[in-house]
């Protein structure tokens, strides 16, 4: 293909489909994807405002419970809004530069996430296993550095999975089978063969979720030791209490993740549809649930919020007075 042909065609917009075969029902489909994004605003809002305002919220484990919320934020409309214009709008159409930004928010911040998951477990371990040393290990200034590394990370192994795969020729239909631009439904449409994209992007990911999980199941295999060396079965509940909000919102993250994409490179037999959902499930019901899981496992979340709440409507009451 000559190169001025192959600027043409990537100048093109791609298509998106939606739900395949269900396009008649996408009316109805949007609302719960709608309502997860409405609660997925609200509830890490919450969580940024409690953490912000409230100053006993102030420590390494709420900033970190922060960056989750603002990766979820960010994650969250990457997606949603376009995804909403499908069902509501027919509005297919997604510019070749915005489909890839879009992708590369996706894998940059799953990346991320994985990232603050792993610094949450090593948080969780100092503060259960060393606790005398908690304040001079993980100070202020080293975890918004750990939350910047996170970042620098996602961004520098994805850029140039980016580079590979715009570098591609799309030559072939221009219709993504999916309701966003989904990395493997994107790649089957280039007209070369994509295994160097397709063996770094395997590389990566193992390497990324591999790493980052073992150091987090071994991370956490210590703390149920000490915590079962804890004389006071009630402080052992506590500390498990505490703990169990963190391996809710990792098992949610790595079991949902490894779901969605072994459907996505295996159907099993499943309809594309099914396929399809499972994928927009996990991109979007994740954000959602985390801070509800957050509100509900930790008391100092939840009375934050809750003063947050207070503090709003003591304001506009004193407004409308």
């Amino acid at each position: 293909m000559s190169t001025a042909n192959r600027s043409n065609t990537d100048s093109l917009a791609f298509l998106l489909v939606g739900i395949p075969g269900l396009e008649a029902l996408h009316m109805w489909i949007s609302i719960p994807f709608c309502f997860t994004y409405v609660m997925t605003l609200l509830g890490n809002s919450m969580v940024l405002l409690a953490v912000r305002l409230d100053k006993s919220l102030h420590e390494p484990m709420y900033y970190f419970i922060s960056m989750l919320a603002v990766i979820d934020l960010t994650f969250s409309t990457a997606v949603v809004p376009k995804m909403l214009g499908v069902f509501w709008l027919d509005s297919r159409e997604i510019g070749f530069e915005a489909c890839f930004i879009q992708m590369f928010f996706i894998h940059t911040f799953t990346a991320v996430e994985s990232g603050v998951l792993l610094a949450m477990s090593f948080d969780r371990y100092i503060a259960i296993c060393n606790p005398l040393r908690y304040t001079t290990i993980l100070t202020s200034s080293r975890t918004i550095q750990i939350g910047l590394l996170s970042l620098a990370r996602g961004a520098g192994v994805m850029t140039p999975l980016m580079c590979l795969l715009t570098n591609l020729p799309y030559c072939k239909t221009r219709v993504i089978p999916h309701s966003y631009c989904e990395h493997m439904a994107v790649v089957e449409l280039a007209c070369t063969d994509p295994s160097v994209s397709d063996l770094y992007s395997l590389i990566v990911a193992t390497l990324l979720v591999g790493t980052d999980s073992v150091f987090i199941t071994f991370s956490y295999g210590m703390i149920l030791r000490s915590v079962m060396r804890l004389p006071s079965q009630e402080a052992r509940l506590k500390t498990l209490r505490t703990c169990g909000s963190h391996v809710s919102i990792i098992l949610l993250f790595y079991i949902g993740g490894l779901l969605s994409m072994y459907l996505q490179m295996f159907s099993f037999g499943l309809a594309p549809h099914v396929q399809v959902l499972v994928a927009d499930f996990y991109l979007t019901v994740p954000p959602m649930l985390n801070p509800l899981i957050y509100g509900m496992k930790m008391k100092q979340i939840k009375e934050g919020i809750f003063k947050v709440l207070w503090q709003l409507a003591g304001f506009s009451i004193s407004q409308a007075d």
